[in-house]
């Protein structure tokens, strides 16, 4: 296993959509959320959930994410994480203003295989996220939904809640 840097996230667009789609899968359609869908495609409609997907994805890939990184297994990718520290001139409407600051960082794309879940892999990458931030001198954060095991999940990592904004829940990791 390792973690790689990705230098042209949109070339792996197809890759990562059926990425995101087995976690889709894997999650029955609890995440990712697919918020702005009228009516959410099911677990098993690939092309109805890349309808509605890759828009998006391709705005990530290329706009927003500052890095991407890829926990692979040889070609397989088992997990994915994004750093978002450049909010400047992005179309970030779901970032509160109290967290766009040069000091703060976002880890976004923060998913792990359904088949690799439970291994560690997850801890591996979130802790290298928060550390990469550390080295840009950021402070890390998630914003997420409170009803998602995520949440859960942060909040064991040491993450806090500090504040609600929309519908998400915006945490903090501690130092």
């Amino acid at each position: 296993m390792e973690i790689v840097k990705v230098e042209n996230p949109i070339s792996l667009k197809e890759k990562l959509l059926k990425f995101v789609f087995r976690v889709y899968q894997g999650t029955n359609g609890a995440y990712p959320a697919l918020e702005w869908v009228e009516k959410k495609p099911s677990p098993d409609d690939f092309e109805g959930f890349k309808k509605v997907y890759e828009p998006f994805l391709e705005f990530r890939l290329r706009d927003e994410f500052d890095e991407l990184y890829l926990l692979r297994e040889g070609e397989e990718i088992v997990g994915t994480v994004a750093l978002v520290y450049n909010l400047e001139g992005k179309e970030a409407w779901w970032v509160p203003d109290e967290i766009k600051g040069k000091k703060k960082g976002l880890i976004e794309f923060f998913m792990v295989h359904p088949a690799y879940k439970g291994r560690g892999y997850g801890s591996k990458l979130l802790e290298f996220a928060v550390k990469r931030l550390k080295e840009l001198g950021k402070e890390a954060y998630v914003i997420t939904f409170p009803h998602l095991e995520a949440y859960s999940y942060y909040l064991r990592k040491g993450f806090r809640k500090v504040m609600n904004y929309r519908e998400f829940v915006v945490l903090k990791k501690e130092s």
